[in-house]
């Protein structure tokens, strides 16, 4: 196989979550050989190609293999110039891209106006790298100066010229925090030394298998020489008794958080699931900060719920039915509760005086610090739906002693800091 052969490896990456893979997105005018790009690069009929401006509506997204990246995502978009009768709904979807994207491929087939200078701001405000690709270089085209500030890589994928260097471009562009993606736990477990996971097997978990971020917790444990212990809630206090030393970490699934914290010794590092998604996707210490503000909240509020996935409600649902409840026992009133799902997120947050997302384990990092931005710019503080559980029962100090700078960092905001 040619190094840099962008086929799926079975061995390796080829079943990685989207939300591990590099997001690199093709953005551009209609009819400016974006579908063919995507095409070429992967070396499949990925997109639909036609003389026909307008021919992509919704983004396509193609999972892959791109040898030395890894595993990646490449997301096709409709152009931002398209003024047919549904436009204004496709341009709509191409800018929801622009959050989920790390490394963006700028396409132009030689034209520089108010659309690329658009996009090349828009990637700027969310300190997305950019790489600008001359494509259709096998065609004459008009002499128009590119930006000198940013990469510029002549391909054409007609005849295949100018991909390798794009490849190459990819790699030297592309952020250093996906390439190196961060640990979830192992790192605060450590070589040789054991976690146990606290994993309930109830209505929401799926039968047969685990959810994702318990997958993703073994494996990183796994991938750091660490031991591992899964338990159900009503085994832990067994499985403990039965150790010859304590672990290291305890992880648990949020919703069964008291439980947990009752049969865990209190010197044993307690924490969810969800608190290590919001280390390893978003920004712990942002979030842990912005569950301070469920103090400020009042009945009649409005509180957004975010889900990263798209799933049926069961009667007894994490985001629509427990953390509501929770955070109304907390508050002592109602609250005005919304919630949204999958890419739907509202563009304008300043309606509402929390943000609660889920660990966003099916996004990229870059979405999850996006929408992290977002709220910021807006003023509208965004924590997490472990922290928030945690914070709503009274859990939150022990949750965060895992984590000693953000911990100490919390502790110094409220004026509690070594003095």
């Amino acid at each position: 196989m040619p190094p840099w052969h962008p086929g799926h490896s079975p061995m390796t990456h080829a079943n990685a979550p989207r939300g591990l893979r590099l997001h690199i997105g093709l953005f551009g005018r209609r009819n400016v050989g974006k579908s063919s790009l995507l095409n070429a690069l992967t070396r499949q009929q990925v997109a639909i190609v036609s003389a026909q401006a307008g021919t992509t509506t919704d983004p396509v997204e193609k999972p892959m293999e791109l040898l030395p990246l890894g595993p990646v995502v490449f997301i096709d978009t409709a152009g931002l110039d398209d003024d047919s009768a549904l436009g204004d709904q496709r341009v709509a979807k191409t800018r929801q891209a622009f959050e989920r994207t790390d490394l963006a491929l700028l396409v132009t087939d030689g034209a520089w106006g108010p659309y690329e200078q658009g996009i090349a701001a828009a990637m700027a405000e969310r300190q997305t790298p950019v790489i600008v690709v001359r494509s259709k270089a096998d065609l004459p085209a008009p002499e128009v100066a590119l930006p000198p500030d940013l990469p510029v890589v002549a391909v054409s994928a007609q005849t295949g010229d100018g991909l390798n260097a794009l490849r190459h471009a990819l790699v030297d562009h592309a952020p250093a925090d996906v390439i190196s993606q961060p640990d979830i736990l192992g790192d605060l477990v450590g070589p040789g030394n054991l976690a146990v996971l606290v994993v309930p097997i109830d209505k929401e978990a799926p039968k047969g298998r685990l959810i994702l971020p318990q997958v993703q917790a073994i494996r990183d444990l796994l991938d750091n020489d660490a031991f591992c212990l899964v338990v159900k809630e009503r085994e832990l206090a067994a499985a403990l008794d039965q150790l010859k030393s304590p672990p290291k970490l305890v992880v648990t699934d949020s919703q069964v958080f008291l439980k947990v914290a009752a049969d865990t010794p209190p010197e044993v590092p307690l924490t969810s699931f969800s608190i290590l998604f919001s280390r390893f996707k978003g920004d712990l210490l942002s979030q842990t900060l912005g569950a301070l503000a469920i103090d400020t909240l009042r009945p009649g509020d409005r509180v957004l719920i975010a889900e990263a996935c798209t799933h049926h409600p069961i009667a007894e649902d994490i985001g629509r039915v427990k953390i509501p409840r929770w955070l109304t026992q907390y508050v002592g009133g109602a609250l005005e509760f919304t919630t949204v799902a999958g890419h739907e997120y509202p563009e304008d947050l300043s309606p509402y005086k929390l943000v609660v997302h889920c660990g966003g384990c099916t996004f990229n990092r870059k979405a999850m610090l996006n929408r992290i931005l977002q709220a910021r710019q807006a003023g509208v503080p965004l924590t997490n739906y472990g922290l928030t559980i945690a914070y709503s029962l009274g859990l939150f100090e022990r949750a965060l002693r895992p984590f000693p700078g953000v911990y100490e960092a919390y502790r110094a905001h409220r004026g509690e800091g070594r003095g």
